[in-house]
């Protein structure tokens, strides 16, 4: 288990769509792995297989469930081939950063609850309802998965010494 090295704008393969993961086997089981600990290593609070270079439709997120508690814990997600099948009406303004867009943050509306479904680590149907700060999360990491990345739903874009975007969090 290593971590892996975050590729950047504008390696093209940040640009492409992910293929389905269809093999739970070890490979994937290592890669799973290796993603979270880059995740970590990298103070992410998301990690997407195209950041890694690897196409595949793969996610990690360690945030936690219910962001409205100061003290919650952080909870760890793995979702393969995930889909989000539903999206609030209401969405709200957040700035977003990214380990893939160094120096750079952006505000990017995002709806404000998702469902998603997807499989878990080992090919087992999963789903999860996201709300506020995880519900953007997964929306930013799934954009991954398409080759969208948050400069391209932006409203504004800053540098990172820029005041506002101290706040972002690296997703």
């Amino acid at each position: 288990m290593n971590g892996r090295e975050v590729i950047k704008l504008p390696h093209p393969n940040l640009r492409k769509k992910a293929r389905e993961v269809r093999d739970f086997g070890d490979d994937l089981q290592e890669l799973v792995d290796d993603m979270i600990i880059t995740m970590r290593e990298e103070d992410g609070v998301g990690l997407a297989a195209p950041q890694i270079n690897q196409s595949l439709r793969l996610i990690v997120v360690e945030y936690p469930e219910d962001d409205s508690q100061e003290e919650s814990e952080k909870k760890l997600y793995i979702m393969a081939n995930p889909v989000i099948v539903k999206r609030s009406e209401e969405c709200e303004l957040g700035i977003e950063g990214c380990l893939s867009v160094p120096d750079i943050v952006g505000e990017v509306e995002r709806a404000v609850q998702v469902e998603v479904h997807g499989l878990n680590r080992f090919g087992k149907k999963t789903k999860i309802r996201a709300k506020g700060w995880l519900a953007r999360v997964f929306q930013h990491e799934i954009d991954h998965l398409d080759g969208v990345l948050f400069v391209d739903r932006a409203t504004r874009l800053f540098k990172t010494s820029d005041e506002e975007a101290q706040q972002a969090e690296q997703v």
